[in-house]
């Protein structure tokens, strides 16, 4: 009788399992494929009027990867690096039906708006940011702590020259930059060791508030 008990409660384990990974599959293929309403687009423009349509699809698929990040990361805190593309979530947050329903098939709970959250000094990341960074990095096959790039939401800002925007530099000791002393250190974000890529896993590997930089992360005052 134990045995078909602990055969039962194993199959149970595998259905759950099973019905769990189908459901995220679903919620990503939704998330990837939903069409964003084009008066979001508009309210970016009107807010920002030197972007042409092509920068604000940029801007759209921007904010299609941050609810990745944030499916991602389940239920822990992914902040918005950039302010563009908080402008366009804030927007779609305005379309209330829309949004609740959104959030319901794409996440399985209701996202609330986050304000847009920039480094706390140059050289020093908060949780939220180091995640985002992870994530994304990870998403677009950028070593984390390494970057050659920046990933898109992090580079948006300064591409399209938002002024009110946050800017990310992967060399801040590049004088030549015209980031130079007006940005945020992006390679002192993946620094500190255990941080290759965090994809939503039950732990953080970062631990903490605390850059950890070395010598060798590149960037830096």
């Amino acid at each position: 009788m134990s045995f078909e008990i602990g055969l039962l409660v194993v199959l149970l384990v595998v259905l759950v399992s099973l019905h769990s990974r189908r459901k995220r599959k679903a919620q990503l293929a939704f998330i990837e494929s939903y069409p964003f309403n084009p008066a979001i687009g508009q309210k970016v423009k009107a807010k920002y009027p030197h972007l042409s349509d092509e920068n604000v699809a940029l801007v759209m698929d921007a904010l299609r990867e941050y609810f990745y990040f944030c499916h991602q990361a389940k239920r822990r805190v992914v902040s918005m690096p950039s302010q563009v593309v908080d402008v366009a979530w804030h927007e779609f947050i305005l379309f209330t039906r829309d949004y609740q329903q959104y959030c319901k098939k794409a996440l399985g709970r209701f996202l609330h708006h986050t304000p847009t959250e920039a480094m706390s000094s140059p050289t020093k990341a908060q949780i939220g940011i180091k995640r985002a960074w992870r994530l994304a990095c990870a998403k677009e096959g950028i070593n984390p702590k390494t970057p050659a790039q920046l990933p898109l939401i992090f580079a948006l800002d300064a591409q399209l020259g938002i002024d009110d925007g946050f800017k990310y530099s992967l060399n801040c000791k590049d004088k030549s930059s015209p980031l130079y002393g007006d940005s945020y250190c992006a390679g002192h974000i993946g620094c500190s060791s255990g941080c290759a890529g965090d994809s939503g896993g039950s732990s953080d590997s970062f631990g903490g508030d605390s850059s950890g930089c070395s010598s060798g992360c590149g960037g830096g005052d």
